[in-house]
């Protein structure tokens, strides 16, 4: 259906009956940093955000090997400041590690901490310096990783590219895994890989593991790196001699900022999994993904599965296993005093499809036994996990100095700036498109009243921005400087041809949104989800896009949240969240939620300004669309037979006002009302 303009007027009083609110605490404040900031008195600062209220289901099962995993953190170390199942900081994490290390030490089993990417781009902490990371990143350190790798986001830009490879890299050496990303050496001139190909090594109890960590086939990435595909990669000598190592391998970790389900259209874990079983048939394979954003688990075989973790430091993945066959193990492979793995790598979900490896549905000879588990991200969590590992209190010395460096650095960064007060919530697919509480429909009627060149300002124009520029729902309260990166953190600009016969511009949104030409998004695409129709009481929109349509048997049942605490509560006893089925099954929440309905949503959406009155149409309008995507305008123009080339495009707006600039703008002039003392949802 084609949109031209969505208004996002409606009644505050009925969207309060229809979605929960928050209560806000006032604690922290909203400085004035320039004329359009104010100062202002709120309870909802880190490190005094919500804690959650609902507790996790039951301890957590350590087996003989064990890990906590983090993947498409995105810049939220200073976690959700105005959500309660998210609430916890990076300090609260380093705690919390800490206190896990020490059990997995008295319980005398390994326990490894692996991210898999993806640092920056969601939020104001990493995104408001240049490059991105800058002071984000020596925050994400004080985590003492034991493997990790890159995500695309670290590729699109070369600054970022350099930040990665001579800081970032080389705080953690030989386990940051980049197997298959190269970047030119400006001191030689020539690529070589950003971190290590892969890391042998040997665990605290004797486990001997060879790790590899590979991105998904990315393409988008600057012209100083190179990601090389996983075809070419399980080609290569070095990796074929590392598969065969001379010493003993008890098991692969295959790290990877790529989806874990081989169905997904970007994931290359099948690849890389064939490669490996072939080779190594009775050596356990265990991989650890990303990308996707979504909860999930595959079972490959049955010596073979995959984690994926969530996003945006919302979940904390746990993975444990225990019946690794080594004589050099010397820990304890059925600790005492707690929940052991129980599960063999056995689909017990018939629904979700694992592709790319061999499963056995039904019956497993191995005496490998598996646990996972997705954690919120929360205090109340890790407190609760955390009992029996503490002498004290649950804050370390640590983790408290992280914690006052987050407060300290978003003070610094400004990120406390008050443009406006949000008067209501909005989301991404909690509600169908267009409607009341959906985010686009306020996007377009904010591109309307700011997106104006006043050279042109009685021109008719359309406004076409690609729903992908969106990361993330808009709370009502303070809509701060931090607000407008985690609502749209890229720098995309508005781009233009003068003078579209209106016939034939009116036509670029229908075509964008068919698919064809909309094929590059950063992050998580859509037709890496493909959530289909869902059974039982799901209020959940069957419509589905052309490229879910393609992929029919891609991810059908993994994690369902698409947004958080704006939405009526389901059930009376339990907070909304993330309700997920993997191939183990529907236990793997930690913390057991109501569901969240989920609409689709299209590639793009539309505004238009200065129309005529009367409802008349023009004859001819500018057409304006992002500078991310002129060349699928331009794919979309051709199509409809229009003679237009990208030398017929030219910036309609200076180039320093993007994407991450428009909403608060638009904060400035709409949502003054309760400035600097907003009422808060």
């Amino acid at each position: 259906m084609k949109r031209t303009l969505v208004t996002a007027a409606f009644s505050v009083w009925t969207f309060l009956a229809s979605f929960v609110r928050f209560s806000l605490a006032c604690d922290g404040c909203y400085g004035p940093h320039d004329s359009a900031a104010h100062e202002r008195n709120v309870r909802r600062m880190q490190p005094g955000a919500l804690n959650a209220t609902s507790l996790p289901r039951a301890p957590l099962a350590w087996g003989q090997f064990n890990v906590l995993h983090t993947t498409d953190t995105h810049g939220w170390l200073e976690g959700h400041l105005k959500e309660q199942n998210y609430g916890a900081d990076w300090g609260d994490f380093v705690s919390f590690t800490r206190h896990m290390q020490l059990m997995a030490s008295n319980l005398g089993v390994d326990l490894l901490l692996i991210d898999t990417g993806d640092l920056h781009d969601g939020a104001g902490l990493s995104d408001a310096t240049t490059p991105n990371g800058v002071l984000s990143n020596p925050i994400f350190e004080n985590i003492n990783y034991d493997l990790l790798t890159i995500g695309n986001h670290e590729l699109y830009l070369s600054d970022i590219a350099y930040e990665t490879f001579q800081n970032f890299s080389t705080v953690y050496g030989d386990r940051y895994l980049t197997s298959n990303v190269q970047i030119i050496n400006p001191a030689t001139g020539d690529f070589q890989y950003i971190g290590s190909q892969y890391r042998y090594f040997t665990t605290q109890h004797g486990l001997r593991i060879m790790a590899f960590g590979v991105l998904y086939d990315f393409t988008g990435n600057s012209n100083v790196s190179k990601v090389i595909t996983a075809a070419d990669l399980v080609k290569e000598p070095w990796f074929i001699a590392a598969v065969n190592y001379g010493q003993p391998i008890d098991m692969f970790l295959v790290l990877g900022h790529n989806p874990p389900r081989p169905t997904s259209s970007t994931s290359t874990f099948g690849t890389l999994y064939n490669a490996i079983r072939s080779a190594r048939p009775g050596v356990a394979i265990q991989a650890f993904g990303g990308h996707t954003h979504v909860r999930d688990f595959v079972v490959y075989d049955e010596m073979a599965t995959g984690l994926e973790s969530g996003r945006y430091c919302e979940t904390l993945g746990w993975f444990s296993m225990s019946g690794i066959n080594s004589t050099n193990f010397n820990g304890t492979t059925k600790p005492r005093g707690v929940p052991n793995p129980t599960q063999k790598a056995i689909k017990v979900n018939s629904t979700s499809v694992a592709g790319g490896g061999s499963a056995n549905t039904t019956s497993n000879s191995t005496g490998l036994v598996y646990s996972r588990r997705y954690l919120d991200w929360n205090r109340l969590t890790f407190a609760y996990h955390a009992v029996g590992s503490q002498s004290n209190t649950f804050d370390y010395p640590s983790g408290e100095r992280v914690s006052a460096n987050i407060t300290t650095t978003r003070l610094e960064l400004n990120l406390t700036a008050l443009y406006g007060c949000a008067p209501a919530s909005y989301c991404q697919t909690c509600q169908p498109f267009g409607a009341d509480g959906n985010i686009f429909g306020l996007l377009a009627t904010a591109l309307s009243a700011t997106v104006i060149n006043q050279t042109r300002a009685n021109i008719p124009r359309l406004i076409i921005i690609n729903t992908g520029s969106v990361r993330f729902d808009l709370f009502e309260g303070p809509f701060t400087y931090d607000d407008s990166f985690i609502v749209s953190p890229f720098t995309d600009g508005f781009q233009f041809i003068p003078d579209v016969p209106y016939d034939v511009a009116s036509k670029v949104l229908g075509i964008l949104n068919s698919g064809p030409y909309e094929k590059k998004r950063r992050g998580l695409e859509v037709r890496d989800i493909n959530f289909g129709p869902l059974t039982g009481d799901h209020c959940v929109d069957a419509a589905t896009f052309s490229e879910m349509s393609r992929d029919s048997t891609e991810l059908k049942t993994r994690s369902k949240l698409k947004t958080r605490n704006i939405y009526q509560r389901q059930s009376p006893t339990l907070t909304p969240g993330y309700t997920t089925s993997d191939d183990f099954g529907t236990d793997g929440d930690d913390t057991i939620h109501s569901e969240i309905p989920y609409y689709s949503q299209p590639n793009d959406l539309q505004a238009n300004a200065s129309f005529p009155t009367g409802g008349s149409l023009p004859d001819a309008v500018d057409l304006i669309f992002l500078d991310f995507i002129a060349s699928d305008a331009i794919a979309a123009l051709t199509q409809l037979g229009a003679n237009y080339t990208l030398a017929d495009v030219s910036y309609y707006l200076p180039q320093t006002f993007t994407t991450n600039s428009y909403l608060p703008a638009y904060a400035k002039i709409a949502w003054q009302a309760g400035v600097p003392n907003c009422p808060v949802g």
